[in-house]
């Protein structure tokens, strides 16, 4: 059986085709760590957890990973008004991640990185993105 998906690069449908014969290595890009998790969020990691689980199904090894954004204004403000720190909000909104995300008996990741864990790989990533001019600082930001 195939899978044919949409691909945004090309704008047409194509026949799925794994880099690696066998194995699928799928990122999600994760919640921001701030408040609990509302119903978007679970639409978004049930609709991915399905596709995981049919590529399975398909016979594919899959490595799912996604991360945690542990960093943000959103966070740090949180932090200001629960009179705590980054760290302990962040801590307190994935453990509730998880409490939900489980109810609804999505998979868990291979892996959660969190983005303060990857910082210096993400400046350099930025950088890299810099010098090939596919980015632009512009305003403090890239």
């Amino acid at each position: 059986m195939t899978l044919t998906i949409y691909n945004t690069l090309s704008r047409r449908k194509e026949t799925f085709q794994p880099l690696e014969t066998g194995k699928v290595k799928m990122y999600c890009c994760g919640v921001t760590v701030y408040d609990y998790c509302h119903l978007g969020h679970a639409r978004s990691y049930i609709v991915w957890d399905v596709v995981r689980r049919y590529l399975q199904w398909l016979g594919y090894s899959v490595r799912y990973v996604q991360n945690f954004t542990d960093i943000d204004d959103k966070i740090l403000n949180r932090a200001k008004v629960e009179k705590t720190s980054m760290e302990e909000v962040s801590q307190k909104y994935i453990q509730a991640y998880f409490e939900d995300i489980r109810r609804l008996n999505v998979i868990d990741a291979f892996e959660y990185p969190r983005v303060t864990e990857n910082i210096p790989a993400i400046h350099q990533l930025i950088a890299e993105l810099e010098r090939k001019n596919y980015a632009y600082a512009a305003n403090g930001d890239v």
